[in-house]
């Protein structure tokens, strides 16, 4: 990754969970980015998130956040019913975006953001992190080269227990109308690599679980009910014609990871992590020819991460990060944008309407696009 060398951008970080994990150490790491600003509501939790990171901004409105002259860009990776009021509120002021997927609750909101983040003549990218991993990036190289030949099947496993534990406590994860559940928080993800990888999907069918109905309010001290899924079965047609299938689980104890697997006409590209504790880490690549035994293929060194972090999400992180950098100096978004977060939106959107009426449904290619 080649850093530019003209003036740093300054970034206000909004959501302090997943952003005191991996936004703030990773715009840390990166040589344009500095952090000059955070966010949170309550006002002497941002002060002391300030004071421990040394930032010289602490805000309780996302108005005093872009009132900052010295912020240009603000990163979101709050819950998602809160993303597309502070990313309007963002793209309103004229501000820079980097935003945590799912974009929004519905595609109609990422289209309003896509169009407000164009006329004020801003960037906006979204965190589709596996686009930067090295073993994904080497998959993507070889699937470019012709590798597996004419793709007959692909089938994804996404196996893990976040929320296996029934004891786990009720919050906006457990509502479907505030964006919770696997299919937003990695069916999402699932939707964009899909995309890139293999190109536009022409129709779809899905059926969304919910496996643990109800969870412990800590407030109360009663159970409420779940309705925001946590096993997601999708069966996909490509555009092309290739079948695809997505097991997509966040409750199952010792799940066997996450997994891809491509079978054509020529050979076979299987990359998986069993790691059930950090999703970046532990990715490895196998390949097959014409029915030769598989074998682990090497990452080439201009895949691998100049850095690399505890936390795995960090490196990827750092790579879009560069990406929207990269986007802000050239004045027009890199992938993944708006554009490809507007993509994984409407597919999930399809998905919900699948599994509602029982039957498949067709994604309308004219209306959305991908990279």
């Amino acid at each position: 990754m080649a850093f530019s060398t003209q003036p740093t951008i300054g970034v206000a970080i909004v959501g302090t969970g997943f952003g005191q994990k991996v936004h703030i150490p990773g715009f840390r790491a990166h040589p344009r980015t500095k952090i000059v600003a955070v966010y949170h509501r309550d006002r002497a939790k941002a002060d002391t998130i300030a004071q421990q990171y040394q930032i010289p901004y602490a805000c309780e409105t996302i108005k005093d956040v872009i009132a900052l002259p010295d912020v240009q860009g603000v990163s979101i990776s709050t819950p998602p019913f809160l993303h597309y009021e502070q990313a309007k509120t963002v793209l309103s002021g004229r501000k820079h975006l980097l935003l945590e997927k799912p974009t929004t609750l519905a595609a109609s909101e990422a289209i309003a953001l896509q169009q407000l983040a164009t006329a004020n003549g801003v960037v906006a990218n979204l965190n589709f992190e596996f686009r930067c991993i090295p073993a994904w990036l080497r998959l993507a190289e070889l699937l470019a080269e012709g590798y597996v030949g004419k793709l007959r099947l692909i089938k994804v496993d996404w196996l893990v227990p976040s929320r296996a534990d029934a004891s786990r406590p009720w919050n906006w994860y457990a509502r479907k109308d505030q964006g919770g559940g696997a299919l937003s928080a990695i069916g999402s993800h699932a939707f964009d690599y899909i995309a890139w990888l293999f190109g536009p999907i022409k129709q779809l069918c899905a059926r969304l679980s919910v496996s643990v109905p109800e969870r412990p309010d800590l407030a109360s001290g009663q159970l409420k009910p779940v309705d925001a899924d946590d096993i997601c079965m999708i069966l996909l047609e490509l555009a092309d014609g290739t079948p695809c299938q997505l097991c997509l689980s966040a409750a199952t104890y010792q799940g066997r990871g996450h997994w891809v697997e491509v079978y054509g006409d020529r050979g076979t590209l299987v990359l998986g992590s069993d790691n059930q504790k950090d999703y970046v880490h532990g990715f490895k690549l196998w390949g097959s020819h014409l029915g030769e035994p598989l074998k682990e293929l090497d990452i080439p060194r201009h895949l691998e991460f100049p850095e690399t972090f505890q936390d795995g999400r960090i490196a990827p992180f750092v790579r879009i990060v560069d990406r929207w950098v990269q986007g802000i100096d050239a004045g027009q978004a890199i992938a993944p944008s708006l554009q490809e977060g507007l993509y994984a939106q409407r597919l999930m959107d399809l998905a919900h309407e699948s599994n509602e009426n029982g039957r498949w449904v067709k994604v309308e290619q004219a209306v959305i696009g991908c990279s």
